[in-house]
This record gives C-alpha cells, structure tokens and sequence, in this order.
C-alpha cells in the first residue's frame, strides 16, 4: 500500500497547486502582501516535492512556514506536514474548526511535547557536505549584513565562497567577524592528533586560511577595512558556529575521532518569544569574540 500523503499535498491538490510552477506563484502573492522581502524566496522545485514526499527532517525554513499558514489560515506548519488519514479526495478542515465528532480531521498529539525555547532550530543535516549541498555558501552569505563565525579553519568562507563576492559584501558595508583556533597554539595540536592527521596539517591550512583573508583585507578600499576583522583563540574547539544578520544560527559540533565535515550541522533561525539556542549560540560567540587575540590583517 502506498504511504499515506500529507495534509498540504491533499490541501495543494484541492487548490490546483500541487505543481511547482503554480505554487511559486501562489507564494510569491502571499508574500508580497505580508512579507514582501520573500517573494522569490519560495522552495526550489526538487525542495518543493521533497515537501510533497515527506523527505524533510523537522520543517522547512521558518519563513516558508509562516508563507504556508498564510496559504492555508487555521492549519499550523505542523498540521500540514502531518500523515493524512483519509483519502486522498477527502479534504480535510483545519483542526481548530473542524466537528468534534464524525470523521472530522484531527491533528494526532505528538508523541513529543514541544519544549519552549528549543523551536528555533529548522533543519539538521547528518554532515556538513549534506549542509551545504542544501544550503550553498552563496545563499548563506549573499546579501548578509553581519557575519560571525568560530570555528577551526573556517572553510565554509575561506574556501568554499568566492573572493570576489567576499570582497564585493565588506565593500558594500558588510561587517566580517572571523575567529580561528590558533595554528600554533596548544589546542590545534591536539585536534590534530584526534583527527589522526599527521602533524601540522590543520595548522598549515588554518594559516592559509588567515593569509587568504589578509589578503583579500589588502584589496579594499581604505573606507571597508574596518569591515574584515580577524582574531584567534587557543581552547578546546568544541563548535563550529556561524551566525547571519542576528536572524540565522549555524551549528556544528566537533565530535571526537571525527573531522569536522563528518559532523551533524544544525539550522537555527531566531524566533519570537522566549529565548531559544539561536541565544545561546550567538553568545558563545561573543564570549569567545571578546577574550580572542586580534590579527593584523
């Protein structure tokens, strides 16, 4: 038997929306009346029917949640991607209108009770390379106003975003905060040899890394110097952490007997309410920010 659909496949059929092409046209209508900085925002086509088969770990990104309740008011971004128990010609109604008897649609209780504070992270993926094949650097960074980042190496940046677009977003005004393990302190040496790496390895790449964004700081005009900072720290590396414009929160942490790539990397996008790990990571940064060693760049 085939699995069951979701709530939003049957809503988006009953609509004629269940083709790609004509739901970025309803999103981008939804959008422009209440957020109009999302239109052209909506989900990639392979996203979109990921969606539809319910390959997706948690939800989508917050703000195609809120374009999603938007589209279909009085069912929560939960409901949707929830197991449809009926036919798939039987519409259900939201459950917050729907009879309380008969074969109404019901939203069945979590088998988890959400835990306040902890619904701001919106993705995980089971390894870095699986991050950024979803996420690529340049939807990271592009148009980013503020970019923090503690880490190791940092190769998200250094390696895998074009100089010319780096150069291009501290030209514009974009303030670049990049905080390496030291390459020759004590704490790189032991990552190394829990890494199996033969001696030197991470430090010679995180110096490469540092001198790449020397340079870059020696192209720029004299009014976005100030835009590129750079600093090192000498403690255990225990996260990678990346946070965006105080609004998205990347996580990854460093798993012993484990390179970085092969660790579990979690989206974390700030949301109203009480304070959740976009908080909490945001100031590990801070705190590390302001007991780092500077760089002349």
């Amino acid at each position: 038997m085939a699995d069951k659909p979701i709530v939003l496949k049957v809503l988006l059929r009953q609509r004629h929306l269940q083709g790609h092409r004509a739901f970025c046209k309803e999103y981008d209508k939804l959008a422009k009346q209440i957020e109009p900085d999302l239109m052209g925002s909506w989900p990639s086509k392979a996203q979109f029917y990921r969606w539809l088969s319910r390959d997706l770990q948690g939800l989508p990104y917050a703000h195609h949640c809120r374009i999603l309740e938007a589209m279909f008011p009085g069912w929560t971004a939960e409901q949707l991607f929830q197991e449809h128990t009926g036919g798939i010609e039987f519409v259900p109604e939201p459950p917050n209108t729907a009879a309380t008897g008969g074969n109404a649609a019901r939203s069945p209780k979590p088998a988890v009770p959400s835990a306040q504070g902890m619904a701001d992270v919106t993705a995980v993926f089971p390894s870095r390379p699986a991050f950024s094949h979803e996420i690529p650097p340049h939807k990271l960074f592009d148009g980013a106003e503020q970019i923090n980042m503690v880490g190791l190496s940092l190769n998200l940046l250094c390696q895998s975003y074009p100089d010319r677009s780096l150069l291009d977003l501290l030209e514009s005004g974009t303030v670049v905060q990049c905080l390496f393990l030291d390459p020759v302190g004590r704490y790189i040496k032991e990552r190394e040899r829990e890494e199996s790496h033969p001696e030197g390895v991470l430090s010679t790449l995180t110096t490469l890394n540092i001198q790449t964004l020397q340079r870059l700081h020696g192209k720029l005009s004299p009014e976005a110097h100030g835009n590129l900072r750079i600093r090192t720290y000498d403690e255990a590396v225990r996260f990678n952490i990346t946070v965006i414009d105080d609004a998205t929160c990347v996580v990854q942490p460093y798993l012993p007997d484990a390179r970085g790539v092969e660790s579990p990397t979690f989206v974390i996008e700030k949301q109203p309410g009480p304070p959740g790990l976009f908080e909490t990571f945001s100031q590990v940064f801070e705190s590390m920010w302001a007991r780092s060693k500077e760089i002349t760049a």
